[in-house]
């Protein structure tokens, strides 16, 4: 699909988009509500900001991305006040064959402008592949990385001592999901450590023995396992530490590594512990054929009381469930074995660009600046957030969106990026997928972790 926004305003010193007509959408980081004149008319579009960008009327950019409708539109959208105070136009093209079409263009020589990549390690793939058609990350684009995000998200998109790729939205993974109200009846208080984390499970087994601290369910058609590597990759964080998980993923340390089995067993001192899972979906075993989308719901019934998920699982209760810190239900962050330590799991994607004309540059480094992603979060539903310390949180469409941003740009937190999309696809999303669902259902950690070494060549 191929969409152009166009200008809607004539250019002034300053500019206000009431009266814009767009078709409004929702779901996922669509458009926020209905009403999405009335959003856009609050986006500050001064044009300040985009001097420095220079005279770029009468140009365009191609982008080229996996995100399509309905999910597209808020994209679309944030381009406005750019277009506007620029003279380009942007031309925005999404497509569920994404990763594979890409290399085709790039090999048939029709590279669009600009890519949105959705991990650090197809960014690694497409600058080995194809070294003469990706360029670096512009300045004004590095500058704005190098003002408003943690350092760590730099490093994702360098190769081989080159910057390349600019981030660009964000999400936290490191979340436990509950309800306010059954902690309240139950005078529960939030766990600061993992060890206060068992000590409130055990609790809970004790205090409800017709429930289950946990729920979960690492089923998803043939990525059925990614949930289950979030766990390993979250512990590995909290056990062996960032620097460890570093060397882990990058195999500087196999995967069967003494430190890997230790966050593995912690792990299982939730998965895999009949007191603890499944509450209201079975025993242990039922976490392979769960839906993960499903794994949360038993919250709502009282048949489980915590549920280890992303920020994005905000998405999956069932409409017209209040998620806030006094609602229905909410999250906290996963805590460390380390109180002062803070680990953060989570991902995102970045801007890659193909082409480095003036306003290719102008767009990556708009990408990667606060106006951007403001403008994005206003016309954005619940469940987008950016890790660009510039947005005002205020603009983000939820409390769990706010909370995940809280974190992604705290200076104390040590941010690392999703492991399995950092290697080997034969790995990440193939043996470690395999291995964890087989850990699920009986295989032991040592076993599934030596099987998982053999797979990486």
């Amino acid at each position: 699909m191929r969409r152009s926004t166009t200008r809607r305003l004539a250019m002034t010193a300053t500019l206000g988009l009431a009266g814009v007509t767009l078709a409004a959408c929702g779901g996922g980081e669509g458009a926020g509500g209905d009403n999405v004149d009335e959003a856009l008319s609050s986006v500050d579009v001064a044009c300040e900001p985009y001097q420095e960008y220079g005279d770029l009327e009468g140009t365009s950019v191609s982008v080229y991305t996996s995100i399509v409708s309905p999910e597209d539109q808020s994209h679309i959208d944030a381009f406005i006040p750019f277009e506007d105070c620029t003279g380009v136009t942007v031309e925005y093209e999404g497509s569920r064959q994404f990763e594979t079409q890409l290399p085709v263009r790039l090999e048939s020589g029709n590279a669009p402008d600009m890519a949105y990549i959705p991990q650090p390690g197809l960014v690694e793939r497409l600058v080995t592949d194809f070294p003469d058609s990706v360029f670096p990350v512009g300045e004004q684009a590095e500058a704005n990385v190098d003002e408003y995000y943690n350092e760590s998200w730099k490093g994702y998109g360098t190769v081989d001592g080159t910057y390349y790729a600019a981030p660009l939205g964000a999400n936290a993974k490191s979340f436990v999901w509950y309800s306010p109200a059954a902690f309240e009846e139950n005078g529960y208080q939030i766990p600061e450590t993992w060890d206060d984390l068992m000590a409130l499970s055990e609790q809970i087994a004790s205090d409800h023995p017709d429930a289950k601290p946990w729920c979960a369910g690492i089923e998803s058609g043939n990525a059925t396992g990614w949930p289950a590597t979030d766990w390993l990759e979250d512990m590995m964080l909290r056990t062996a530490g960032p620097e460890a998980y570093d060397q882990w993923v990058e195999h500087e340390i196999p995967f069967n590594d003494d430190q890997v089995v230790e966050a593995l067993d912690q792990a299982g001192q939730v998965l895999k512990d009949e007191q603890m899972v499944n509450g209201g979906l079975g025993g242990v075993e039922s976490i392979a054929t769960v839906p993960f989308g499903e794994a949360g719901l038993p919250i709502l019934d009282g048949s489980c009381f915590l549920h280890r998920q992303a920020s994005f699982y905000q998405a999956n209760w069932p409409e017209g469930t209040n998620v806030a810190e006094d609602g229905d239900v909410f999250a906290f962050y996963l805590p460390g074995n380390d109180p002062d330590e803070q680990p953060l799991l989570g991902g995102g994607e970045f801007t890659l660009m193909f082409a480095d004309r003036p306003e290719v540059q102008a767009l990556q480094a708009y990408l990667a600046s606060p106006e951007w992603s403001n403008a994005k979060a206003k016309v954005s539903s619940p469940g987008w957030v950016s890790a660009n310390s510039g947005l005002d949180p205020a603009n983000l469409k939820s409390p769990i969106d706010q909370l995940a941003y809280e974190l992604l740009t705290d200076e104390a937190t040590e941010f690392r990026f999703d492991g399995s999309d950092l290697m080997p696809a034969a790995v990440g999303t193939g043996s470690f997928w395999t291995g964890m669902t087989n850990w699920i259902t009986g295989e032991d950690t040592q076993s599934v972790l030596d099987s998982i070494e053999n797979s990486w060549d």
